[in-house]
């Protein structure tokens, strides 16, 4: 190994913050308050809205502009919304961020990615993230995996003066390197430039809306033309009444607060789970968990926390206890970056004080979850030289040792087995120590059993009920012993615990190995590279899979996985890959994620339910008055009103409510079969009472007394679509609904805003007509709406 270097001084770290030779990449897990602010603002719809609203402040009066004013408000509240959730997002970040150590002055000390200057000394162990490029200048049994680069699951063994690229990470031993590219430079930040955190994963709901909203602008072209061109016509000796109709014709098609309050429904998920201490690194990964029907665990972190206890260690062989426990401190002492297993044997056994009668380390084996076993090489204080492995008794030992019966009733118990074996040939040979190809043993002499207890979470029983009761199958995926996971899993209470499979013994056919792995709920002895597999088989079966891990030997899995879920403890390739991290490291987060994707879909579902109705309407009201060519019956003013209180203040209120509902898939077909036959009754009714009333009115003033005969019926027949969406009802959906229906009738009373909102019920015979139409509508729109939920049930489907 090379010799320790002691790094930069300070005074070379001031010359090159000066020079401006710093790892200065900005951070990408959320956008920048610029981008929010423009992917609020600059849209489509907007920019429509924009001009509508810029036509009416030259034609007048101001009262028909109102609907500007609203989709101010509206942006307004999303720019907020998001930037809370960035500040959010960031400030998690910070804590869930990787500091690297880096060697200053002689000295070891953790800073942020971004102080990292050129030339700086990098240390790095097991489970780290190269930040930047650079050389290896020291290695101690360093294996770096690269597959996050290359593709090659295979770790590599580096080195000095071997080449490190950012974006690999440390699987086995330790090392340090010297940084020679930073910031933009690194290979890790050109990638980024090219995909950025921030590019979405998959997302039904955004999707969807987005091909929502490509179907609404074929509907608006053509209407809006038809419209246009209707108006000046049947309108000609008003040109600035034909115009205000022509614009309140379009304005209602547009479901401009759609796409707000979707982002706003993320936003807000994205806070609440903040204040969980959940970083949601991509937002549409709350509705991902939502949609999740397998959750795949691995055990260590996951179900049990990190921490273990030696409660036996078992001389085999006739081995002197006082000898193992000599071996056992030594290998403690050996390792200076040990796992979870070794600090429970350091905790047993810890170093003798002063040094007395210590062993000098000569070389070393470092741990890797391919590997399954670490080693040691020493020099005992009589001179005479040995060699030590520690790790799975399965590997190390050959098929059928008699060892193994005992391993086996120990991992029955829920506990985990160490064996410590004498390695009689080199640590580094080419074969390494263990079983050969045939299970013979080659060169591991057993001498103790090490026997652990894994400390359980005590919410973990607690939350895979919770994932059983919503049909969420859970498998867990570990690289310990099959039985003793198993065990792990029975004491938590996980159906199917009681039959674990070993994945060394799970068939080489595709199909049939796909087949035992989605039968199968626990899974021991995995490999690296078999979870991913696992993941990809349990994805080609139609799954949708998330998986949870907190080590380097999960990262490949987490990667594939629809939805990858870290502990806040985890190593940071691992943080680096998964879209949630839970800097808690508390799996019980879990259903609170599942709640919020849950909240959002489904309220989501319900108020884009509310405006594609008000989109179907208005674009047959506007087909209707050009093959009629009669005057549009409503001002922008009237469907302003209307909009506001039957789907902008309620929409905002129901997007942002609880809701347990699991998610369904198929969102777009789901809301056009409600919405489509909704807006058509909405529509044909409101069209047939203005028809009735433009027989039935005339004079001066008739216009008027049409118009509001029209708005009562599409007002009542609007809030029935709202009393079917906001169901199941609850005091406070009640009360939003009631409330809605008081702030009509209090401007159909108030003389002011009569005059205001150009409304005002002429005579008795039509505003009970209208009422009548309504009532009729509103029983079609019962029966349409249980026909579809029928429709499109689970059961039917």
């Amino acid at each position: 190994m090379t010799q320790p270097r002691g790094g930069l001084t300070s005074a070379e770290v001031s010359e090159r913050i000066g020079r401006g030779e710093v790892n200065d990449v900005p951070p990408r897990n959320s956008r920048s308050a610029a981008d929010i602010v423009r992917a609020n603002v600059f849209t489509r719809f907007n920019a429509i809205i924009g001009a509508l609203f810029l036509i009416i402040l030259v034609v007048g009066p101001i009262q028909d502009g109102l609907f500007g004013f609203v989709i101010i408000a509206n942006t307004g509240i999303g720019i907020v919304q998001e930037l809370r959730a960035k500040r959010t997002l960031d400030n998690l970040a910070v804590i869930g961020e990787a500091r690297p150590r880096v060697r200053r002055d002689g000295r070891s000390t953790e800073i942020p990615t971004t102080g990292i200057v050129l030339g700086d000394l990098v240390e790095l162990r097991p489970g780290d993230k190269c930040v930047v490029d650079g050389e290896v200048v020291e290695a101690d049994g360093l294996e770096v995996d690269e597959s996050l680069l290359t593709g090659e699951a295979e770790p590599v063994l580096k080195r000095p003066g071997d080449q490190l690229m950012s974006g690999s990470f440390v699987v086995a031993g330790s090392g340090a390197f010297t940084a020679t590219k930073v910031g933009r430079e690194a290979y890790a930040a050109q990638l980024a430039e090219e995909a950025s955190r921030f590019a979405l994963v998959h997302s039904e709901l955004r999707g969807g809306i987005s091909q929502l909203l490509k179907y609404i602008t074929w509907m608006m072209v053509p209407a809006a033309i038809g419209l246009i061109l209707s108006q000046l016509v049947v309108e000609n000796n008003d040109a600035d009444e034909a115009v205000r109709r022509m614009v309140a014709g379009i304005v209602p098609m547009v479901p401009e607060g759609l796409v707000l309050l979707t982002s706003v429904a993320f936003a807000i998920g994205v806070i609440r789970l903040g204040r969980k201490d959940c970083l949601v690194q991509e937002l549409p990964a709350i509705e991902g968990l939502a949609r999740v029907d397998v959750v795949c665990l691995d055990k260590t972190g996951t179900l049990t926390e990190g921490g273990m206890d030696v409660t036996e260690v078992r001389p085999l062989d006739g081995a002197h206890e006082a000898r193992i426990a000599q071996v056992l401190r030594a290998f403690g002492t050996a390792e200076p970056n040990p796992n979870a297993s070794l600090q429970a044997i350091i905790e047993a056994y810890p170093p003798m004080p002063d040094g007395a009668g210590s062993w000098r380390t000569t070389g070393t084996l470092p741990f890797s979850s391919a590997r399954k076993y670490s080693g040691a090489a020493f020099a005992e204080p009589d001179g005479a030289r040995s060699a030590w492995l520690l790790g799975a008794p399965d590997v190390l030992l050959a098929e059928g040792d008699p060892v193994l019966a005992d391993v086996e009733r120990l991992d029955r118990e829920g506990l985990r087995v160490l064996l410590l074996a004498r390695a009689a040939g080199p640590l580094d040979g080419p074969d390494g120590p263990g079983p050969d190809q045939d299970g013979a043993a080659r060169d591991a002499r057993p001498a103790a059993l090490v026997v652990l207890e894994q400390r359980l979470r005590p919410d973990a029983a607690e939350t895979l009920g919770y994932f059983a009761e919503q049909n969420v199958r859970a498998k867990v995926i570990s690289g310990d012993n099959a039985v003793s996971v198993g065990a792990v899993a029975a004491k938590l209470g996980l159906p199917g615990a009681g039959h674990p499979v070993d994945a060394r013994e799970l068939p080489a056919a595709e199909e049939e190995r796909a087949r035992q792995v989605a039968d199968g709920t626990v899974f021991g002895r995995v490999t690296p590279q078999q979870k991913r597999e696992m993941v990809g088989a349990l994805q080609s079966s139609g799954h949708t899979v998330a998986m949870t891990g907190d080590g380097v030997n999960d990262v490949l899995a987490l990667k594939d996985a629809d939805i990858g879920v870290c502990m806040g403890s985890g190593s940071e390739a691992t943080k680096a890959v998964a879209q949630i991290v839970l800097l808690n490291n508390s799996f019980a987060t879990l259903p609170s994620v599942v709640g919020e994707g849950r909240r959002v879909i489904g309220n989501i579902e319900r108020v884009a339910t509310l405006f594609l109705t008000k989109t179907v309407y208005s674009v047959l009201l506007a087909l209707l008055v050009v093959c009629w060519q009669v005057p549009y019956p409503f001002l922008p003013r009237h469907l302003t009103l209307l909009s506001s209180l039957t789907i902008g203040i309620p929409a905002f209120f129901l997007a942002l409510a609880p809701n347990r509902e699991r998610a369904k898939p198929h969102f777009v077909r789901r809301v056009l079969h409600y919405a489509v036959p909704c807006g058509l009754i909405a529509g044909a009714a409101t069209f047939g009472t203005y028809l009735l009333a433009r027989r039935h009115y005339s004079g001066p003033g008739s216009l008027t007394a049409e118009t509001s005969a029209a708005t009562l019926t599409l007002f009542l027949i609007a809030m029935w679509v709202l009393a079917i969406v906001a169901r199941p009802y609850t005091w406070w959906r009640v009360g939003l609904v009631l409330t809605m229906g008081l702030g009509f009738l209090v401007v159909l009373a108030t003389p002011p805003l009569q005059h205001f909102f150009a409304l005002k019920l002429a005579g008795a015979v039509l505003p009970w007509t209208a009422v009548g139409v309504a009532a009729v509508a509103g029983v079609l729109l019962e029966v349409v709406w249980r026909r579809a939920a029928r429709r499109l049930s689970p059961s039917s489907s």
